[in-house]
C-alpha cells in the first residue's frame, strides 16, 4: 500500500523493501496525459458530490511525488454507499479511457482505493479517515478548489 499513501519524504528504502509493484514510468508524462487526469480528477470529485458523499479534497502532488499526480479524498456514510461509488468511479474512468490499474478495499469497506496512476482516489469511513490521515501525510500538498 505503500504507492497510494506515502509522502515523497519516505525513505525510498521503505518503498523498495515493500511489495509496491508501482511503475513510475507509466506516469502521465504529457501535458494532455496530464491534463486529462485532472479532469478525470474533477470528474470523479463531482461524481462523489453527486453521490452525497462528503468532505471531498482533491489534493495536487505534482511536486510532491514520484508516483503520482493527484490524490482524491472522500467521505462516505456506508459500506454500500462507498462500494457503490467506487464502482461508479471505476466506470467512469473507463469510459474516459482510463482504467483503473489497480484497487483494494478492507474487509469492512471502510477504506477503498482506486489506483489510476497518476490519480489515486481514497474513499474512508470517517473514522477511518481520521485515523490514516492521508490529507496530514500530504500536509504540503496543495488543496484544489472543487466547483460546488
Amino acid at each position: 500500500s505503500c504507492r497510494w499513501c506515502l509522502p515523497a519524504w519516505w525513505s525510498s528504502t521503505a518503498i523498495s523493501s515493500s511489495n509496491c509493484s508501482a511503475d513510475p514510468l507509466a506516469r502521465g508524462t504529457t501535458p494532455e496525459q496530464r491534463a486529462r487526469t485532472k479532469a478525470l480528477a474533477l470528474e470523479l470529485a463531482k461524481l462523489a458530490k453527486d453521490y452525497d458523499c462528503s468532505d471531498i479534497r482533491l489534493l495536487d502532488v505534482r511536486d510532491l511525488s514520484e508516483v503520482m499526480d493527484w490524490i482524491l479524498v472522500v467521505s462516505g456514510t456506508s459500506d454500500r454507499q462507498m462500494r457503490s461509488v467506487a464502482d461508479l468511479m471505476k466506470k467512469h474512468a473507463r469510459e474516459q479511457g482510463q482504467s483503473a490499474w489497480q484497487g483494494s478495499r478492507d474487509e469492512h469497506a471502510t477504506w477503498i482505493v482506486l489506483d489510476f496512476v497518476d490519480l489515486v482516489v481514497h474513499l474512508f469511513e470517517p473514522n477511518q479517515r481520521a485515523w490514516y490521515d492521508i490529507e496530514g501525510l500530504w500536509g504540503d500538498a496543495e488543496d484544489v478548489e472543487l466547483n460546488s
